[in-house]
């Protein structure tokens, strides 16, 4: 394990660690401001996500993530638990399953938890498929659990 999570050498390493959980992220807040920048990004400008006097009489009591915004936010959160040596490159494949069991509050921290579900071969490379939990900081529950479909290429 380094800093940056755990580094395999080969994809054959990473096949060998099959069923198991890889790590976590470090810890990520997802203010106000990174809330307001992925409305502007993507034009979902709801109130829930952007009125924070409005969201605070609302249910979850202030604003929230957008979901989306957390399913964004994977890709940076997974390279932080494992990396594998020898590859030309890794692309974003798909995604098998995706759901978002709790908010996420505007100022809320957050990490990413990876466990490995499969490697198999493909064309160029190979599969992996990774379950991908992110919770919140005191959350008794996640919020966002997606199963993630990407390709590493030789």
């Amino acid at each position: 394990m380094t800093e940056a999570g755990v580094v395999f050498d080969s994809v054959e390493d990473l096949a060998a660690a099959t069923g198991r959980q890889l790590g976590y992220s470090r810890w990520l807040v997802v203010d106000q401001g990174v809330i307001q920048q992925f409305a502007d990004a993507t034009g979902d400008r709801q109130w829930i996500h952007l009125d924070p006097d409005r969201a605070a009489a609302g249910p979850f009591g202030g604003t929230v993530a957008h979901g989306l915004l957390i399913l964004s936010l994977i890709p940076t959160l997974a390279y932080q638990v494992y990396r594998v040596r020898g590859i030309r490159m890794a692309v974003n494949y798909g995604l098998d399953r995706v759901r978002f069991p709790a908010p996420v509050r505007a100022g809320s921290s957050v990490r990413a938890g990876v466990r490995l579900l499969s490697v198999t071969d493909c064309p160029g490379g190979v599969q992996v498929l990774t379950r991908v939990t992110v919770e919140v900081a005191g959350g008794s529950k996640p919020c966002c659990v997606a199963d993630t479909v990407g390709r590493l290429l030789g």
